[in-house]
């Protein structure tokens, strides 16, 4: 079998014969339709590998690196040099330095590339356009920025570094606009801001962020994955089902690609809401693992590597999360604030969370009218409320110790209820208080799917809906709450909590096998309680806890 790329090298990935998923037929279009384009992803999403495959094909041609692929018989271009800039190299908390680092490269460039008579300057902005007066007449390079906004992200807490670097940027995107000397130029970041001129009235520049023909080119695709991974999946089916892999049919390996889509596909950066893509990270390490370990896993890779960007940390310190909005299947945000955001100062939080990936588009994108956001996937929906716990929980507290992982998958109700309550003590009261059953319920699903937990938020059937429903393979935990800051109340909330359960028949609806496990609790929000005080397994006696 073919190992699967680990590089964001072209060059690397045919030299160890690894495994490249073909995209060159994109970037074919891209550089016969376009001289100058933008596109938005989220990290770890292959951004990268594409500038790379880019500036590969303009430099070095198609021999011998792309063999194999759609391109090689039909790439034509002239070979030009590259000048490739990743700003994730260069300083996000020292701006002299930034700029330093930056001239840097300009000069490493024109030194290997025998381009004479460059003044040197301290300004990135005067420097590049120093180097494009020394340039000879008709003598053009292909210029590839990655991650643009890095030190814009980085300072997203401190408004004055945050201008300083934003002149900064603006200066030097004022300064490669229109330059004949630019035969192709390709820029990728995660967010797209309009107080950056790389984005202003006028700007020469292509956003393909949400272009319908090129919202495949990042990502993979169900197919993509079924001919470049072939191997791999029969392998996962193999290893289950105990058979050998020449034997594996198609209808198993359409299952089995549908329980890989469960976790790591739903990302849509289409216009039109047609086409979606599965995390190229997450593919990777999951079949990775599978490879390596010979079992089925369905990690959350998403948020230990690629899914906890500073950038949402750091606005998160600064800024509250609507939580109860989160929780919801859809969100609709105005068109404006999607389409032109000006400034990640004062950026709409569902627009960050989009562009950072913990959002996605579930809607076409037309104007004048609102775009819809939601969760991808399930790893991605873990990995977001794992970091909203961060913020929300006291993450030290016995609650998050590991010897409660299965407190709720096999433990009895008094234990379920002491962890819940252990959960409830380790919130941040001051930012998160407690004052009503609609956020008692929003935080304690924060806690259960940030766990990773399979959490049905307001499950409904036929008769109404359940405020908290757990599955697990042999047990669904179902929990009605009920809130009050009266002693006086809590056994008649409990009562009404018992009979809605019953009269509702919460959990009993494709229970299966399951052992059903029905609780009614009572929270009780006076600041001298703030727990769950009294609790009863339906068809059980009351507990009042001292």
């Amino acid at each position: 079998m073919k190992l699967i790329a680990q590089s964001e090298n072209i060059e690397n990935i045919v030299e160890k014969d690894s495994i490249y998923v073909d995209k060159t037929e994109y970037i074919y279009n891209l550089t016969k339709d376009f001289d100058r384009v933008f596109f938005s992803r989220p990290r770890r999403f292959g951004k990268s590998l594409t500038l790379n495959t880019i500036g590969t094909l303009f430099e070095k041609g198609v021999d011998p690196y792309f063999k194999g692929t759609w391109i090689y018989d039909k790439w034509d271009q002239d070979k030009y040099p590259v000048l490739h800039l990743s700003f994730l190299e260069y300083s996000a908390t020292d701006l002299t330095e930034f700029k330093r680092q930056l001239c840097l490269s300009i000069y490493k460039f024109s030194r290997a590339k025998k381009i004479q008579d460059v003044l040197e300057d301290k300004e990135p902005n005067v420097y590049i356009t120093n180097l494009f007066d020394a340039m000879s007449d008709g003598e053009q390079l292909i210029l590839l920025i990655d991650e643009y906004d890095r030190q814009l992200t980085a300072n997203i807490n401190n408004p004055e570094l945050y201008e300083k670097f934003r002149i900064c940027l603006r200066d030097f995107y004022g300064a490669i606009k229109g330059k004949k000397q630019i035969k192709f130029m390709a820029v990728t970041g995660v967010t797209r801001l309009k107080d950056v001129s790389i984005f202003s009235v006028g700007s020469d520049i292509m956003d393909l962020s949400y272009e319908n023909d090129y919202s495949s080119m990042i990502g993979f695709t169900r197919d993509e994955i079924k001919k470049f991974y072939d191997d791999y999946l029969k392998l996962g089916i193999s290893t289950e089902k105990g058979k050998s892999a020449d034997s594996v049919t198609n209808e198993e390996i359409e299952e089995f690609i549908e329980r890989i889509a469960d976790n790591y596909d739903g990302f849509s950066f289409d216009e039109c809401h047609k086409n979606k893509v599965f995390s190229t990270y997450s593919v990777n390490v999951f079949l990775q693992s599978l490879y390596r370990k010979k079992c089925v896993e369905f990690g959350d890779y998403w948020y230990d590597v690629g899914g906890l960007p500073s950038i949402l940390m750091n606005y998160m310190q600064s800024h509250n999360l609507n939580i109860e909005k989160l929780l919801t299947s859809e969100i609709e945000i105005p068109y404006n604030d999607f389409k032109n955001p000006t400034s990640l100062i004062d950026i709409n939080e569902n627009v960050l969370m989009c562009q950072t990936g913990y959002l996605t588009l579930k809607s076409e994108i037309v104007p004048g009218y609102a775009v819809t956001l939601g969760t991808a996937n399930r790893e991605v929906k873990s990995a977001l409320f794992m970091l909203l716990g961060l913020r929300i929980f006291d993450t030290t507290t016995p609650a998050f110790s590991l010897k409660n992982r299965y407190v709720i998958e096999t433990g009895s109700v008094d234990e379920i209820i002491s962890l819940f309550n252990e959960v409830l003590a380790a919130l941040s009261y001051d930012k998160y208080p407690v004052k009503d059953e609609s956020v008692l319920r929003s935080l304690l699903q924060v806690y259960l799917i940030g766990k990773n937990h399979d959490v049905r938020v307001e499950q409904h059937n036929y008769k109404g809906r359940s405020d908290i429903l757990v599955n697990f393979p042999k047990r669904r935990v179902v929990l009605e709450l009920k809130y009050t800051d009266k002693v006086n109340e809590e056994k008649n909330k409990l009562d009404e909590a018992e009979q809605q359960i019953i009269e509702k028949g919460y959990g009993l609806e494709n229970l299966g096998d399951r052992e059903l496990i029905q609780i009614a609790c009572v929270f009780n929000g006076d600041k001298n309680k703030r727990q769950i005080t009294m609790y009863k397994k339906v068809e059980n006696s009351v507990i009042a806890l001292v």
